[in-house]
C-alpha cells in the first residue's frame, strides 16, 4: 500500500508539472484491497500534495478518519464514478484551460494526434445546469456526482461546461497520460482549427489502434517515468 499511496502522490506534482491542474484539480484511486473505498488528498494543491495528506474515503465521500483534515468538496465525483464503473481505478478532475472551449460550444473534442487517442472516440459534456439549475458549478453531493458518472458512461472523459472535466483511467498511470493529452490534444484541435475548416481527426480504424497500442504498459511506464523526473517530488522521497 506504501507504494500505490506514493504514486498516487507522485501523480499530483506530475499534473502540476505539466500544467493539467494548478491551486485546483484533484487525483484519486481505488484502495487496491477495498473496492469499496477510495484515497484521495485533503484540500491541498496538487503541486504540495505527500503521502501524509491523502485521506481515504467510502464510495459516498464519507471520510474514514479524516484525523481532522479538510476533504475536497468535489470529492463526490470521484466516488460516484468509482460506484458506477467496476472497472475504473483512478479518476481525476481537472479545469485545464485549453479544454474550456469545448464545453461550451458546440464544437466536439476529437482526437488529432496518436497519443491523442487515449482520450476515447467520444468526448461527452456534462451540464450541471440541466438538472441542477443555477449553481456555483461544483459538485459537492452524490446526486450531481451520479448524473455527471451517467454522463461518463463507458467514455474515459466528461467535459464539465464552464468548469473542468472528469478523467476516469483502468489504472493511476493512464488516468494521468489521459489527461495530460487530453490538454495537448485540445491545444493542438483548437490551433488547427484556426487554420483550416479540413482538419484532419483520427479515423475510427486509427482510434481503435492508437488506443490498443497505448494501453500497454511499456509505453504508459516511459511516460511515467519520464514527467516523475521532470517533477518537484520535495517531500515525497
Amino acid at each position: 500500500m506504501k507504494d500505490e499511496l506514493r504514486d498516487l502522490a507522485i501523480a499530483n506534482r506530475i499534473l502540476a508539472r505539466e500544467g493539467v491542474v494548478d491551486a485546483f484539480g484533484h487525483v484519486s484511486l481505488r484502495h487496491p484491497g477495498r473496492p469499496d473505498r477510495f484515497f484521495l488528498a485533503r484540500s491541498r494543491s496538487p503541486e504540495l500534495v505527500t503521502p501524509d495528506d491523502l485521506m481515504e474515503f467510502a464510495l459516498d465521500g464519507t471520510p474514514v478518519d479524516a484525523r481532522g483534515r479538510t476533504p475536497y468538496s468535489e470529492r463526490f465525483i470521484h466516488g460516484a464514478i468509482y460506484e458506477k464503473r467496476p472497472d475504473v481505478h483512478s479518476v481525476i478532475h481537472n479545469h485545464s484551460h485549453e479544454i474550456i472551449p469545448y464545453g461550451i460550444t458546440p464544437v466536439k473534442l476529437r482526437p488529432v494526434l496518436h497519443v491523442g487517442g487515449a482520450i476515447g472516440e467520444e468526448v461527452p459534456v456534462w451540464d450541471i445546469r440541466r438538472k441542477f439549475g443555477d449553481t456555483n458549478m461544483l459538485v459537492v453531493n452524490m446526486d450531481q456526482g451520479r448524473d455527471l458518472a451517467a454522463t461518463l458512461g463507458r467514455n474515459r472523459v466528461a467535459l464539465m461546461r464552464g468548469h473542468g472535466c472528469a478523467v476516469a483511467g483502468t489504472t493511476l498511470r493512464e488516468a494521468v497520460f489521459t489527461a495530460v493529452y487530453l490538454q495537448v490534444n485540445a491545444k493542438l484541435q483548437t490551433e488547427a482549427m484556426a487554420l483550416s475548416d479540413d482538419v484532419q481527426y483520427l479515423s475510427p480504424g486509427e482510434l481503435a489502434l492508437t488506443k490498443e497500442m497505448l494501453s500497454q504498459q511499456i509505453g504508459l511506464d516511459r511516460a511515467w517515468e519520464y514527467w516523475t523526473r521532470r517533477a518537484s517530488l520535495a517531500g515525497i522521497e
